[in-house]
């Protein structure tokens, strides 16, 4: 059994728990003698710890839009995000589990796609499935080539090779006016913004971001004539939207 008081002080769904309670008990079976050190519990925490499938949270490759910009999904049970799921949703997910048991599984497939129509999404953890909510981000202080711009798919095919299939950090700084959070992005102890902006995949953002060191990463990237920058006079995010937007074309 697992204590209840256990619950106010970990974020693991009690599943998990149990899961952790089972593996220490069978590693304190098989160990070869009582405990008597701590050294000797050490050893013990860390046969159990090694019996637990790790799955951390990942970028998937479909989730990045383009070199600025991604979608990332975080369980609804985290601490950290807000509780008020809509009820049609927490609907959509009983019916689902119902049509699954039933092996109803177009009924199953059909309420997951309106699942991921109203932001949500159905995750694996540890073998577990886990309502997550969808959030957009977008990177702070660069602007990425559009897709449909010269080398608009370069600059998404090199923020994939930095973050796809990888855990990120994102330090948020508040949502644009599209709704997305905006944000600093690591990955592997890499800023990833400077990663891009360095290699030539992205702008520096000035009107939104006045950080020097951005424009001085940039200016390498120029000097260099990495990436964007081989062109001689490349053409700015920025300008492309507004001439898309005078043609009555929406961008974001």
């Amino acid at each position: 059994m697992v204590r209840e008081a256990l619950g106010q002080n970990v974020t693991s769904s009690k599943k998990a728990q149990v899961k952790w309670y089972r593996n220490i008990l069978e590693a304190y079976k098989n160990s070869s003698s009582p405990l008597k050190t701590p050294a000797e519990a050490a050893k013990l925490v860390a046969t159990a710890l090694s019996r637990i499938q790790r799955a951390d949270l990942e970028v998937n490759n479909k989730c990045i839009g383009d070199g600025d910009g991604f979608s990332a999904y975080v369980g609804t049970a985290d601490p950290r995000e807000p509780a008020n799921v809509p009820m049609e949703v927490h609907e959509m997910v009983i019916k689902r589990a119902q049509a699954r048991t039933d092996r109803d599984y177009q009924k199953a497939d059909a309420l997951l796609r309106s699942l991921n129509k109203a932001g949500y999404k159905i995750i694996t953890i540890s073998g577990e499935e886990i309502l997550a909510r969808k959030h957009r981000i977008r990177m702070r202080g660069v602007d990425a080539p559009e897709l449909k711009m010269a080398n608009g798919n370069e600059s998404k095919n090199a923020l994939v090779k930095l973050i796809g299939g990888k855990r990120v950090t994102i330090y948020v700084y508040g949502q644009d006016q599209f709704g997305r959070y905006v944000g600093d992005i690591y990955c592997d102890d890499v800023f990833i913004q400077e990663k891009m902006l360095k290699n030539g995949h992205v702008w520096h953002f000035k009107t939104y971001d006045k950080r020097p060191e951005f424009a001085q990463w940039e200016r390498e990237a120029r000097a260099a004539r990495r990436g964007l920058f081989a062109s001689e006079n490349p053409e700015k995010p920025w300008d492309w939207r507004r001439d898309q937007r005078n043609a009555n074309i929406q961008v974001y």
